[in-house]
């Protein structure tokens, strides 16, 4: 957890599901939203999971799928240019929760379909029996004074 402690936003791009349950767990423990996507073929998913503020990936996937259900994109294949369209829109997503600026993807899931020039967007909520979900209420909650933490702060000043 280490790690991440300190971050203001966590981009995932994650190829397994055991280190996108760690991530899960330490983001949820941590109070700290992460922009998720994945890619398998032509199709994508994107959503943002902010503790405190909607589902968390738990919430959304209990438990990892069957192996037969999710085979590795080196067995599958991606379509090339699907990764650079999935992290635009996470970018958009994390700018979006920076600067405090239009409908950032909290408890909505975005499904993109590149073979048929599709994009889907379903709503859910938290569950409340996710162990852990509310771990620490006091880092679930938004910053208040409005200020970017030092991290952030670099970030910012660093990119101009």
């Amino acid at each position: 957890m280490e790690i991440i402690d300190g971050y203001d936003v966590i981009v995932d791009g994650l190829d397994n599901f055991p280190t996108r349950y760690l991530l899960n767990d330490a983001s949820v423990r941590l109070g700290i939203p992460v922009v998720s996507a994945s890619i398998l073929g032509f199709d994508g998913q994107l959503s943002v999971f902010a503790p405190g503020d909607g589902p968390c990936y738990r919430c959304l996937y209990p438990v990892p799928p069957p192996a037969e259900l999710a085979p590795s994109c080196g067995a599958n294949g991606v379509l090339g240019v699907l990764p650079g369209t999935m992290g635009l829109l996470q970018a958009t997503e994390v700018v979006k929760l920076v600067v405090g600026a239009g409908e950032p993807l909290i408890g909505r899931l975005l499904l993109y379909e590149a073979a048929g020039r599709d994009v889907h967007r379903a709503e859910g909520a938290p569950r409340p029996a996710v162990p852990g979900l509310l771990a620490r209420p006091e880092r679930h909650q938004r910053r208040g004074d409005g200020r970017l933490s030092g991290t952030m702060r670099r970030f910012c000043a660093a990119a101009g």
